[in-house]
Formats: structure tokens, sequence, C-alpha cells
């Protein structure tokens, strides 16, 4: 199966596990488990995506009872934009699917859909912040457990 964004599965995990956990109240810490079944995720490929997050600075984690993750940094300073790049590598502005360019400027024969589509995906993700999630359901298995005293 294709899609038109080329968004890696690691990284369209931590894209979506950071805006879950920045969801969450202040504090609250996620389990890998709370986010796998979420999303209906493996747990085991989360977990590895959560502790790179973790080594990359994105993310703070503690073993044990009261133990998950929570953001390393406020939500409101960190964007889709990065955690992607962080992931993934930087996002190329391209002008051909191809490899190499193989049309001659303004001669592609999608005309500016690759631009387009690839500027307009880079403002979204460059202009929204994990702050945007705070407080969102993220469907019926969605539930917010107190943190364990």
């Amino acid at each position: 199966m294709t899609t038109i964004l080329n968004i890696s599965d690691a990284a369209s995990l931590a894209l979506h596990a950071m805006a879950y956990i920045a969801s969450r109240p202040e504090g609250v810490r996620c389990a890998v488990g709370d986010v796998a079944e979420v999303f209906d995720l493996s747990a085991a490929h989360l977990s590895k995506v959560l502790q790179r997050l973790t080594q990359l600075g994105f993310l703070e984690s503690r073993r044990g009872p009261g133990g998950g993750f929570i953001l390393a940094r406020p939500a409101d300073r960190i964007t889709l934009l990065e955690v992607l790049e962080a992931m993934d590598g930087a996002v190329l502005r391209r002008t051909c699917l191809l490899r190499h360019q193989v049309c001659e400027p303004g001669e592609c024969m999608l005309g500016d859909l690759v631009t387009d589509i690839q500027a307009r995906a880079r403002d979204f993700l460059a202009g929204t912040r994990l702050s945007s999630y705070s407080g969102r359901r993220f469907g019926p298995r969605d539930t917010i457990r107190e943190p364990a005293k």
C-alpha cells in the first residue's frame, strides 16, 4: 500500500505517541501498554520508538510502579516537524518524485503538485505544536489513569 506522504512507521508512531502523551494532564505518566492499547499498536515496537525519543531528549522515562513517559520539554516548545525529523531525518524540499530530477523546471508532468503538497505539509508540521493536543481524546480506548501514589 502506498501513501502520498512518505513518513516511516517509526515516525508515525512517534508523532501519535507524542501527541497522546501531550494530551494527558501535566505530570501524568503514560505506560507503553496504555499508548499501545489506545492506538492498537505493538507494544514492543512502540517501546523502541519511545526509548529513541527519550534518547533524543523529547521524553523522560521512569521504570517501575508509577513509571512511564512524560514530555521532557513543554508541549508548546515541540513541533510535529521536530519529532518527524528526529525520527526520519531532515525533510527535503523536492520538485520531482523520482530520485533524480528528470523534468525541466516548470515542465513536470504533475505541475506544481509535488512542491505545493510538500510546502503545505511542511508548514502544517512546523506550525503545529504538541500543545494543540492538550486534553484531546484519541477514541474509545483513550482513558486517563491517575498516577500511582
